[in-house]
């Protein structure tokens, strides 16, 4: 391999289940790819960084592809949704709609990298309350929180926007969020700050026709 070639950063993790996984055959093939004293960089949301060739990129993500090892892009994009990392539950948690949500959303371009997280109850493993937009399950619905930071004196919690929702409306809302901010956010602007300068009244007001729009 030329030395000099221009190498592209992936984001890779083993899937969206309930704890941050990876199997033998996954981390085998993943170390294929690294070269003797190269490192992996794990995330605080449930990722490993790992630098390809420019010109291998689709080659090694098909070989992630076939081992079950997820791909996702590096940057001012939607990250692959956070999960709780200690729950072993599945259809009663909500793991399809978490599953769901993650295809619809992860990868997708947005002005600065948004944290999704997902938690199938309310003790809240997942973090949902401190991410750009976290869902929580109660009951038999979900709610739906945006605007959570967790870093610094600026940290705050996440509002509470729409509660009790059905897993195709939780899609839809979601999307709905990411297009506008996709559409009218700055570059580099958190979340939360457009938030505060797009007006949380101005946004609730386009989510319209769910259940208990707060």
């Amino acid at each position: 391999m030329d030395q000099t070639e221009k190498k592209v950063k992936l984001a890779v993790n083993g899937g969206i289940s309930f704890g941050a996984k990876l199997n033998a055959k996954q981390l085998g093939v993943i170390a294929e790819h690294l070269i003797d004293g190269e490192e992996l960089e794990l995330t605080t949301f449930q990722q490993l960084y790992i630098e390809v060739p420019e010109s291998k990129v689709e080659f090694v993500k098909g070989q992630f592809r076939e081992a079950g090892v997820s791909c996702y892009p590096v940057g001012n994009y939607v990250k692959s949704l956070r999960t709780c990392n200690f729950c072993k539950g599945a259809e009663g948690e909500g793991m399809p709609v978490a599953i769901e949500l993650n295809k619809r959303i992860a990868g997708k371009q947005v002005p600065f990298t948004l944290r999704p997280a997902y938690t199938g109850c309310p003790i809240g493993c997942g973090e949902p309350l401190v991410n750009d937009i976290g869902v929580m399950k109660v009951r038999d619905g979900y709610d739906l929180y945006i605007g959570g930071y967790a870093k610094g004196k600026i940290a705050q919690i996440g509002i509470l926007i729409m509660e009790q929702l059905t897993p195709e409306q939780l899609y839809v809302a979601v999307e709905k969020i990411i297009d506008i901010y996709a559409e009218h956010g700055k570059k580099r602007e958190p979340l939360f700050k457009f938030i505060n300068r797009y007006g949380l009244e101005n946004l609730k007001s386009q989510l319209v026709g769910y259940q208990n729009n707060k």
